[in-house]
């Protein structure tokens, strides 16, 4: 039977059991690092198709690591299962989750025709907590010669725009007094986030069309009456480089220690993910995924664009990878939008899924047959 006739029948056996597993996730949602159920039933699935699976994984709970077959060219499917706070799966990674497993099963029942090796790896925390980078760091992406995920979005769009982004905390300290009885005696943190904010938006005219700047305030007081001593919040800079992003951060950073400088409060600043950097699209991996998504009656329309951050910008710095957005109907809805979190499921999820799997299965086949083979191999990314 021909490889990719061979995969797709794989993934049409498992179809069922490929979107209960993106309902069951999407039912159940788990923000980052506390992914448990979404993370066993992963590896559950992939130990079912004869995968080696260590959970787990580099040091983080809720991590896992699936190997299958021991071929000399080694391909990364990875899985995102983490939910958003408040609404759920609103950036459809139940969908991610379950077309990596189904990519990994297709993939495993040619690994020796083929010789490969396949890495499924559930990915956790990609919602600000940067698992992938954590795992990169920790040697999950080691002896991987490129790497592959699909993300679910409102168009289909070959290669987004992936910013560089920072993600951390600000907290102001000051000093509590009764706010009417002797409000002189107090230092107010609150105040401190004011003037940050006025400052950042005052920032905006010098900044680039490319640079974002974008957080929310956590804690701003306990008691109308009394001067707040605390405030805090979580922010993010983003820019269209890691290197832009070093410099935008320092313009936001003193726009913070201004608050402090105004109020008399002390600042502290701290990291609250590793830095996500720009991505790196392997040409030659998308010209052949858009070929296989088209043969599976999906279109790539030019204007289509999607621009975001993702912790997959730091793994194609190392190893060559993809990241294509496979395009759900969501009457109009965005990611990370409730809306968008309930057309996660249905008859157009399903077949994002399932199209998502077999495009990504079709691309590995025809790297393993043709000439891309022999540069992965030599790790000329």
């Amino acid at each position: 039977m021909d490889a990719k006739v061979a995969a797709r029948t794989t993934v049409e056996q498992n179809r069922a059991e490929l979107v209960s597993l993106a309902r069951r996730i999407h039912a159940n949602p788990e923000v980052k690092w506390e992914e448990e159920r979404a993370c066993a039933w992963t590896a559950e699935l992939l130990a079912g198709g004869g995968f080696e699976v260590e959970t787990g994984a580099c040091g983080l709970q809720t991590a896992c690591i699936a190997r299958y077959g021991t071929g000399p060219l080694n391909v990364a499917i990875c899985a995102e299962y983490d939910a958003l706070p408040g609404i759920g799966h609103a950036c459809g990674h139940n969908i991610i989750a379950a077309a990596a497993v189904g990519a990994g099963l297709a993939l495993a029942s040619l690994a020796d025709d083929l010789g490969l090796t396949i890495t499924v790896l559930g990915t956790p925390a990609e919602e600000g907590g940067g698992g992938k980078v954590l795992m990169l760091e920790r040697g999950a992406f080691d002896g991987v010669h490129a790497a592959l995920m699909v993300h679910p979005a409102p168009v289909e769009c070959l290669e987004p725009v992936v910013r560089a982004v920072a993600q951390f905390e600000v907290r102001y300290t000051g000093r509590e007094s009764h706010a009417s009885a002797a409000p002189e005696m107090g230092v107010n943190a609150a105040d401190a986030l004011v003037v940050a904010q006025a400052a950042i938006g005052l920032l905006r005219q010098h900044l680039r069309a490319t640079d974002q700047v974008h957080g929310y305030v956590t804690h701003g007081g306990d008691s109308a009456n009394v001067v707040p001593a605390h405030a805090a919040g979580l922010w993010m800079v983003r820019a269209e480089s890691a290197d832009a992003l070093g410099e935008v951060r320092t313009k936001v950073e003193r726009c913070f220690e201004a608050g402090a400088i105004a109020t008399g409060a002390s600042c502290s600043i701290e990291d609250v993910a590793p830095a996500y950097t720009h991505m790196d699209h392997d040409s030659a991996l998308l010209a052949m995924y858009r070929a296989n998504a088209e043969a599976l009656g999906r279109s790539f329309p030019p204007e289509a664009t999607m621009t975001f951050s993702t912790d997959m910008g730091n793994v194609s710095r190392a190893v060559p990878s993809i990241h294509p957005c496979i395009r759900i109907d969501t009457a109009g809805a965005m990611n990370h939008q409730p809306a968008f979190a309930a057309a996660c499921i249905g008859d157009s999820a399903d077949r994002a899924l399932i199209d998502g799997a077999v495009a990504m299965a079709w691309t590995v086949i025809d790297v393993a047959g043709g000439q891309q083979r022999t540069r992965l191999l030599a790790g000329a990314g």
